[in-house]
């Protein structure tokens, strides 16, 4: 059976949009500080025609928050997130920051908010690392939805770091019909010692592979600076629909990068290499089946 049209508000194609990537250092657990650095880069590309702006993951807050994750949280709109949708105007924003639900729990979370529409999407990480360096799953709850959602930019999915890491959400989000994939992280840096920094070389392999076999672009923002003795590498991009590079930001700065992304370059990647068209999903769904049916019987014997 073929890959199903899915239904969207939003007709394609639409017009292309100016997408940049704000590649920040933010204070480990100081909001007052990481705000005014999110309100001046929003200023700045306002003021540039940016009509997307994408900062890195747990943006507003740090990464490495340990016990002060109940401390820095607030609900998805909180004071923090009214300011930001107050500054941007006319520009859509996406920022990473502790979301704390009505039941107290903490998530990872990334937010999309655009005034233009009133269009206002929330993602939770689903994937929490806890190997090498990582310990999230001790202080986070998981996310339990991969959504894709419907904006002026067409339909976006939007991954948090470790997310990326896990094909089945790549999959998932194309079966929903995503036009452009977000992803926001907190990368360090790894393989100092290599020709090229091991990081960089991994999301570089992450990004184009998510761009050429979805026939999506993809928005990556990563974050600089020094946390607990950790290096964040920076390396944010901007890739195009078949994995040709439009934008890439320096290793270790704080800086902005910018493209625009155009759904005709979309359609003609669509043309010369229908994979998406052609994904059998409801093959993928038939096999998971019996993949979980043959599970569950291993398990009874």
């Amino acid at each position: 059976m073929p890959f199903p049209e899915r239904p969207t508000t939003v007709p394609f194609p639409r017009a292309p949009f100016h997408a940049a990537v704000a590649q920040v250092e933010p204070t480990l657990g100081n909001l007052k500080a990481n705000l005014a650095i999110h309100l001046d880069a929003i200023e700045s590309a306002r003021n540039d025609g940016v009509d997307l702006l994408v900062f890195p993951e747990l943006s507003l807050t740090g990464y490495y928050l340990k016990d002060q994750v109940a401390e820095v949280a607030e609900p998805r709109n909180g004071p923090l997130a009214r300011a930001i949708h107050e500054a941007a105007g006319t520009m859509a924003v996406v920022y990473g920051f502790v979301e704390e639900s009505p039941t107290a729990r903490f998530y990872n979370a990334a937010a999309f908010r655009d005034n233009q529409g009133d269009v206002s999407f929330v993602h939770r990480k689903v994937y929490l690392p806890t190997y090498g360096m990582f310990d999230e799953a001790r202080y986070f709850a998981a996310g339990s939805r991969i959504r894709a959602f419907d904006t002026r930019f067409g339909r976006l999915g939007l991954l948090i770091c470790e997310d990326a890491w896990h094909l089945s959400c790549g999959v998932i989000l194309q079966a929903d019909g995503i036009d452009v994939l977000i992803i926001v992280a907190n990368s360090p840096g790894r393989g100092v010692h290599e020709e090229q920094l091991g990081s960089r070389r991994s999301w570089e392999l992450v990004t184009r592979t998510y761009a050429t076999f979805l026939n999506v672009p993809v928005i990556f923002a990563n974050r600089v600076g020094f946390e607990d003795g950790v290096n964040f590498w920076g390396g944010s991009a901007i890739v195009g629909a078949g994995g040709s590079w439009l934008a890439q930001a320096p290793e270790f700065d704080v800086t902005r990068i910018s493209a625009v992304l155009d759904p005709r370059d979309t359609r003609r990647e669509r043309i010369l290499a229908p994979l998406h068209r052609d994904e059998r999903v409801h093959l993928t769904l038939e096999e998971l089946d019996r993949i979980r049916h043959d599970s569950y019987r291993d398990e009874r014997r």
